[in-house]
């Protein structure tokens, strides 16, 4: 069963973590959420902890080749009180020309031999480094993440809106070129 064909069926997740400050953060999804709705019924929707909303937001944009419309919908609930602008939309839409791989590139098992094929239950592990922590005060953190395509790490901003305590997507670089699946490259 592929990816995409796990989109069709009922989500449940089940989150675990470890640790604070330069520590690693693992979320694991049963099934990745297809629509808003089923996105608010998970827990990581209290969008309490910042990996809870950097996990949901490469489960939004997976589903992005699938269903562009809730993808977005989705990434709209996450970025709050900023909102996605027309400029993230067509920021995102560019990026997916050609390219439905690269979130599914963060999902442990996935890799360029396998076509970026994820490993269930999905799981996701984000790290902190020494400047992730740099504008804590003012209310960011700026967690990372491995590609199985990339040689480096990629990062997901995130803001606290002190009144809820809720973290929001602030800015994210997960889109930038990973290398292709072996089964699009020529040379592979």
């Amino acid at each position: 069963m592929s990816f995409f064909d796990n989109l069709k069926q009922p989500t449940a997740a089940a989150p675990m973590e470890s640790g604070n400050e330069n520590s690693s953060y693992e979320v694991v999804f049963e099934r990745i959420p297809v629509g808003l709705e089923q996105m608010k019924a998970l827990p990581e929707a209290s969008l309490s902890k910042p990996q809870y909303t950097a996990a949901l937001a490469i489960a939004a944009l997976s589903i992005y080749p699938v269903n562009k419309e809730a993808s977005l919908q989705m990434l709209e609930f996450l970025h709050g009180p900023k909102g996605l602008s027309t400029y993230d939309k067509q920021f995102i839409a560019d990026r997916f020309r050609n390219k439905d791989y690269v979130p599914r590139s963060y999902f442990q098992g996935a890799a360029p031999e396998n076509n970026y094929e994820p490993s269930q239950p999905y799981t996701l592990t984000f790290f902190e480094n020494p400047y992730s922590r740099s504008n804590f005060n003012e209310g960011y953190l700026t967690l990372h993440i491995k590609s199985a395509g990339a040689d480096s790490p990629r990062q997901i901003k995130l803001r606290c809106k002190a009144s809820t305590g809720q973290w929001f997507l602030w800015e994210q670089f997960l889109l930038a070129d990973i290398r292709q699946p072996f089964a699009a490259d020529p040379w592979a």
